[in-house]
């Protein structure tokens, strides 16, 4: 029998029967057409027999349907005729009931005489029955008869003889008695004036004089002078005054009106500044910001965030994350305030709090930090009898390694090993505040070394027990003591010197203490108590990330607490997924893992970066939710922290003159060395070159990365990794370069090497010597031949010469001619004698010196 006849008889997939069957011992081909046996048949049949039976179950309720749709039709169907049957009588009365034309019963008098003749009905019956009896007449009378119009035509106005006078209609004249009557009658109106009265009265009576003319009247008296007001009518005169201008004046209600719309707008306008001055005070701020993000969000120098960080004893990079609380304090300082816009996101991660009883002892987690070249990784590869070093380049560390190991007593260490160079402070920072304990590396021939400072106070500011390990104490030139006493004076006191601070005299390439420095971090993690809750769902951090070519995005993390197993929905930074596999450093497939364990895992849709928390989540919905959010605040926050050049940069570049730019697109193998390359070439910017780093990413160099590098004109570097695809076809084409590296000072040399390439040279002068003139020669038609004697260096044709008498520069300029004897020559040397004409001056006397200079371009160095 054919299989695929099979899944239609059982209702299921290809896949899920393929499974079954491998499980079951049967090996079947996953294809449709594959035939099987009788025996593979019954096998099928017994376990998916209820699919089989739902298949059946579904079919009969659809034929049920489809029955009772059809019946319910045909009941429809049914009602429609009926309805149909009953309609069609009415339609058949409708159609008999038809017209058959107009009726004469009677005849309408036109003529008005004859029917004012017409004899009144008695009652109201009669005309019903007259109108019966003339019926019959009516229809007897022949229809041609015709009416006759009966007009009387009009002959105009008929004049009658009267006259209308107009004199009646006219009002009788008053006389003049009668018109001083009705004067004194009518009321005079007066006009009050609203300003107040002043003492003074003169005002008022002139006024009474004025209407009494009006009125007619007789003057009243002599007029009388007006007296000089009091400083009360003036300080109250004032007062009106300026209350008319400041619109209390009730006079012009409209002009009063303007300007209160005007007052209200700037008033309005000056509220609408103050809120647009206090809201761009404060920072929308997200868990992804770095410090020099902050410093672009607040418009101020990076070194000033790193300066405010320091004086809070924190060493940040430009690169580093700043956490909400640093982030607070660092902000208030240069007078802002912070808005964390993803609190709502971090508050739906619900961390279970942990009963007593639920907690077990867990192994500690140990990074290992120091200096470059210290003896870090060969430490750990004694420790875990492995090779790490042969599979790093240049035989130094550039990826932080996290690595189980289990001692011969049964116990269990988990080491962090994390790069020396100087580049990677982000990395080593992580590692401090990830781990329990901190291995410091010196060795014991070299010194405190600036890294291991800074390893120290990434240690001291975690607030981590340190223990400190002095190697290769078995070369000759080893001086332990040396080195205790560099960290006493670091007031870093170690146990032999009667210090707090453990140490231990180690050889990494021969073993010696190993075992004795293991033990004494055991007794530290002992004190320290470490326990968690391995029932709990998983959480951790992210340690590392990268893009493998067959396998996808892979991440180191770390579990911190619960146990994280395969098929969980974990949420890392913007990336979320479902862990598809997991493995152990040593690259074996595990199925969980515990707390405090090191693992890679499959199955993120991207890289998150390095240092990220982790959160396991029971719906995968849920977890694409958060990462989506988390993705349009990271979006959101690019485009605010998105530097726009400015008119002062403007200005500074062209008072600059001759300002360059260097586009980098940036690809790596982790995240962590991406970071710390990103950091590395941004501190090489100077005022004259501007490194804009426009992309940076983890993965091959692929097509895209060289559009975009041709599009906007940048060079693309990548560290352990190579162009996949037709990428390095598209580069030559588009004659774009791409550079690889796998060391890191290799890149950064080689960068600043082009930097300074770019520059443009600085010209410095070069005295290439002097010549003094013993003689001159005066020929016509040409001029004055200046006979001289080089006393040191060399004379050039094509240099540049000043004339000098007296120990003051009397001219400038250059050589017309310079002779031995009768040739043309390109140079003298010292102790010969020659023939000079300068170019354009003929004032030269003997002991004139003649001084020969040059222009050299020296080419500029990064400071």
């Amino acid at each position: 029998m054919r299989l695929n006849k099979v899944l239609r008889e059982l209702n299921i997939s290809l896949d899920r029967a393929v499974e079954f069957l491998h499980q079951k011992g049967h090996d079947v081909e996953a294809r449709p057409t594959t035939k099987i046996s009788e025996e593979v048949y019954r096998v099928l049949h017994d376990e998916f027999q209820t699919d089989k039976s739902k298949k059946v179950a579904s079919l009969e309720v659809s034929e049920e349907k489809r029955k009772e749709k059809e019946a319910l039709r045909e009941q429809l169907e049914k009602e429609h005729e009926a309805k149909k049957v009953e309609e069609k009588p009415a339609e058949v009365i409708k159609a008999k009931a038809s017209l058959e034309g107009p009726r004469q019963i009677g005849k309408i008098d036109l003529d008005p005489k004859k029917s004012k003749e017409k004899p009144k009905p008695a009652t109201p019956k009669g005309p019903v029955e007259k109108v019966k009896e003339e019926t019959p007449k009516a229809e007897e009378k022949p229809a041609s008869e015709k009416l006759k119009t009966q007009y009387q035509k009009l002959s105009g106005p008929k004049m009658t003889g009267e006259k209308i006078d107009l004199a009646k209609f006219q009002k009788p004249k008053k006389t003049k008695e009668e018109k001083e009557k009705e004067q004194e009658g009518r009321r005079k109106r007066r006009r009050i004036s609203k300003s107040p009265v002043s003492g003074n009265d003169s005002s008022n009576r002139q006024g009474d004089r004025s209407g009494d003319r009006r009125r007619g009247g007789k003057k009243r008296g002599p007029v009388v002078n007006k007296i000089e007001p009091t400083d009360e009518e003036i300080q109250k005169q004032v007062r009106e005054t300026l209350e008319k201008l400041q619109g209390k004046s009730s006079k012009s209600k409209a002009a009063k009106y303007r300007r209160e719309k005007r007052d209200t707008h700037r008033q309005k306008t000056e509220e609408d500044l103050a809120a647009m001055e206090a809201e761009s005070k404060v920072l929308k701020a997200t868990e992804f910001v770095t410090v020099s993000e902050v410093a672009t969000m607040m418009d101020v120098p990076v070194t000033q965030i790193i300066s405010a960080c320091m004086s809070l004893g924190m060493m940040v990079t430009m690169n580093q994350r700043l956490d909400a609380e640093t982030l607070t304090i660092v902000a208030e300082e240069f007078g802002y305030q912070v808005e964390f816009v993803t609190a709502d996101i971090e508050e739906s991660i619900q961390e279970e709090e942990d009963a007593p009883e639920d907690l077990k002892p867990r192994a500690p987690i140990v990074t290992v930090m120091g200096h470059v070249d210290h003896g870090k990784t060969s430490l750990l590869d004694y420790v875990r009898e492995a090779n790490v070093i042969a599979g790093e380049s240049g035989g130094i560390t550039q990826h932080i390694g996290a690595y189980g190991v289990t001692l011969d007593e049964g116990q269990k260490i988990t080491f962090l090993d994390t790069p020396g160079h100087e580049a990677f402070t982000a990395m080593r920072a992580r590692g401090a505040q990830v781990t329990d304990i901190a291995v410091i590396v010196i060795a014991a021939d070299d010194d405190v070394m600036p890294q291991t400072k800074e390893a120290i106070s990434h240690a001291q500011a975690a607030g981590v027990p340190i223990v400190f390990a002095i190697n290769k104490v078995d070369k000759p030139t080893a001086n332990p003591d040396k080195v205790k006493e560099s960290l006493a004076s670091m007031n870093l006191l170690v146990e032999d010197w009667g210090g707090k601070i453990q140490s231990h005299d180690i050889s990494a390439k021969t073993g010696q203490g190993v075992k004795e420095l293991l033990e004494k971090v055991l007794l530290e993690a002992e004190l320290l108590e470490l326990q968690a809750n391995p029932d709990k769902v998983a959480n951790g951090t992210v340690v590392e990330a990268f893009l493998d070519k067959g396998r996808g995005y892979v991440s180191t993390i770390l579990v911190q607490a619960g146990t994280l197993k395969i098929g969980d929905y974990v949420l890392a930074g913007k990336n979320s997924g479902k862990i598809k596999a997991m493995f152990d450093e040593r690259g074996k497939a595990v199925k969980q893992a515990g707390p405090a364990t090191p693992v890679s895992i499959l199955g993120l849709d991207g890289a998150p970066q390095a240092g990220d928390k982790f959160n396991v989540f029971a719906d995968e919905r849920e977890a694409k939710q958060i990462a989506a959010k988390r993705t349009q605040l990271q979006r959101e926050l690019n485009v605010r922290t998105q530097k726009h050049i400015t008119l002062d940069e403007i200005g500074r570049r062209i008072a600059l003159g001759d300002f360059q730019e260097l586009n980098i697109i940036l690809k790596g193998d982790v995240d962590g060395s991406v970071e710390a390359l990103t950091d590395s070439f941004q501190k090489l910017s100077t005022d004259e070159i501007q490194v804009n780093i426009i992309h940076k990413g983890v993965g091959a160099i692929t097509e895209s990365d060289v559009l975009l590098a041709s599009a906007s004109d940048a060079i693309v570097i990548g560290f352990n990794v190579r162009p996949m695809g037709n990428a390095r076809q598209v580069a030559e084409k588009e004659e774009i370069d791409i550079r690889t590296y796998s060391i890191i000072y290799d890149a950064i040399n080689d960068l600043k090497d082009a930097m300074e390439g770019m520059l443009s040279p600085e010209m410095k002068e070069e005295i290439t010597g002097n010549a003094e003139i013993r003689e001159t020669f005066k020929i016509s038609k040409i001029g004055t031949i200046a006979g001289c004697m080089v006393t040191d260096g060399k004379i050039f044709r094509n240099s540049g010469i000043r004339l000098i008498r007296d120990g003051v520069v009397i001219f400038t300029g250059e050589l017309a001619s310079l002779k031995r004897f009768k040739d043309d020559v390109k140079e003298v040397s010292k102790g010969y004698d020659c023939g000079m004409q300068i170019k354009g001056y003929n004032d030269v006397r003997e002991g004139d010196i003649i001084e020969g200079f040059q222009e050299v371009a020296v080419k500029k160095t990064l400071n």
